[in-house]
């Protein structure tokens, strides 16, 4: 993207929209707010996002590596390899961010099931 332009998701052809889309991926938020403060190898990541397959922890890894938001640290262990995950210091700029979704997810999803029952009642009549 040319630097004299100003970033805008907005505009179709600005790349901060697949920044955007890569920060509201679920998994992607999950391991950031994982990440917070600690270290974690794969399995401990895999246990802390309950749900998440392999393939896409592993995909998601990837991609915040390859953006410089989380550090891949290799180091030998007794013979073997061991890995490590560690948010950088961009992505610990991302951890408020994911902190208030987590806390507004949180908060409404009493009001928002509510209203799906509410709305699926009226939508079954």
């Amino acid at each position: 993207m040319n630097n004299e332009v100003k970033p805008n998701v907005y505009a179709a052809i600005c790349p901060s929209r697949d920044v955007l889309a890569l920060i509201g991926q679920k998994w992607v938020s999950l391991i950031v707010g994982g990440l917070d403060q600690q270290v974690l190898r794969f399995g401990e990541l895999k246990r802390l996002c309950e749900g998440v397959s392999q393939k896409m922890l592993t995909q998601a890894l990837r991609q915040l590596e390859r953006d410089g938001i989380v550090s891949r640290l290799v180091c030998p262990d007794s013979g073997r390899l061991k890995v490590e995950y560690q948010l950088t210091e961009l992505g610990e700029s991302l951890v408020p961010v994911v902190q208030m979704a987590k806390a507004w997810a949180e908060s409404a999803l009493p009001s928002i099931e509510a209203n799906r029952r509410s709305y699926h009642q009226h939508d079954v009549k």
